[in-house]
């Protein structure tokens, strides 16, 4: 039996694979996956366990009516956006809601523009769908945001979709508003959709104020929005997560749900729907504890022999470049783990552009940052 030759060509995840190896040796301080530390509010937890007596059954495709209007609301007083509830799905996490974004809307040979440092799974989940990714490289030098000008060389008659994700995963990266204005200007011009992948929307550092490309003026019906509960709310095992955009796109989700998951656990909606309604406070909480764990490790690192970093300006990674070690990120990753039991994600698992990286995800406590960052430091004096 000769099975997919797809799937069986594509790469497995350097981030759980790392997850992995760190799993069978002692004493490891991960900085690997990209999970908070923090545990849900007591009142998710608790509302999660009151829904254990209200519903036990399947939940509609589309998600449960009350955590689909809770979302419309949150999301319109959030973005600024007017959607319905017609606008919104909710999906098994971020993840599904991306696959399934690549599901509806490309169609074989379709090319989807990619700013590289990427989220590992977008190339993948593109291919799957029969896509072809387009790696639009973003540098150092420009803060790892993508410019117009490699939007522009990037586009051929092929492209379909913009992918976007601010704040993003693996650099820290935002794209500010007059930016997004003027992608937003090319995709209009040049009839093109975008996916914007927003789950740290809410983990600013610095004042930052977030803005979607779905609110800016001819954005709504051309935008489809991925989110979850999983960064912000600190629920990631309950695996809710949501797509918002054209209702006829929409629509074509619901079908999809149908076919695929047939819908999200009807526990995890329950407890999405306290998150949401009553979870601003403490967002706004783990978000200043984000911010002080990046000030310690950006300060750190940029004081360490041979390390640097640029400070991250949104979600919990820092994308630091071990260039001047005279090691690529692959190799600095898997000599600090055998040295030093320290976990790290080789930069090359985000892109080409990468290789000379190593991610580090401080979703962890200020205990093991320091811990870590005191063995990389022991390392870097050591070679």
């Amino acid at each position: 039996m000769e099975y997919s030759k797809l799937l069986r060509e594509l790469p497995s995840s350097p981030i759980r694979n790392m997850m992995v190896r760190a799993a069978t040796l002692k004493d490891v301080i991960s900085f690997s996956v990209g999970e908070p530390d923090f545990l849900p509010q007591e009142s998710v937890l608790e509302a999660a366990r009151a829904a254990l007596k209200i519903s036990t059954k399947y939940a509609p495709g589309a998600g449960l009516d009350i955590l689909r209007d809770t979302y419309v609301e949150y999301l319109n007083g959030t973005l600024g956006v007017d959607y319905t509830r017609e606008n919104v799905v909710v999906t098994t996490g971020g993840m599904s809601a991306l696959f399934l974004s690549f599901a509806c809307i490309l169609n074989p040979g379709d090319e989807v523009l990619v700013s590289s440092p990427y989220f590992t799974n977008y190339s993948s989940e593109i291919l799957m769908n029969n896509g072809v990714p387009v790696m639009v490289e973003v540098y150092e030098k420009d803060n790892f945001v993508v410019t117009l000008e490699a939007i522009r060389e990037a586009i051929t008659p092929k492209t379909k979709v913009i992918l976007l994700n601010s704040p993003c995963n693996p650099t820290g990266g935002i794209i500010d508003k007059d930016t997004l204005k003027q992608i937003a200007d090319i995709a209009k011009e040049k009839d093109l959709f975008v996916i914007s992948d927003e789950v740290y929307r809410h983990i600013l550092f610095d004042g930052e104020e977030y803005c979607s490309i779905a609110a800016i003026d001819g954005m709504k019906e051309r935008t489809l929005i991925i989110d979850s509960c999983s960064k912000s709310s600190a629920m990631t095992g309950f695996r809710v997560g949501f797509a918002a955009g054209p209702k006829e796109l929409i629509a074509l989700f619901i079908r999809a749900t149908e076919n695929v998951y047939s819908s999200v656990t009807t526990v995890a909606q329950y407890a999405a729907v306290e998150a949401l309604k009553n979870g601003g406070e403490y967002r706004n909480y783990m978000c200043l504890k984000y911010e002080e764990r990046r000030d310690y490790i950006y300060d750190r690192i940029n004081k360490m022999n041979k390390l640097s970093c640029i400070k991250p300006k949104g979600a919990f990674y820092a994308f630091v470049n071990v260039k001047n070690t005279g090691m690529d990120g692959n190799e600095f990753a898997n000599r600090l783990l055998e040295e030093k039991r320290v976990a790290v994600v080789p930069g090359i698992a985000f892109g080409e552009n990468g290789r000379y990286y190593v991610r580090m995800a401080y979703g962890t406590s200020m205990e093991n940052l320091e811990k870590g960052l005191d063995r990389i430091e022991e390392f870097l004096n050591d070679l």
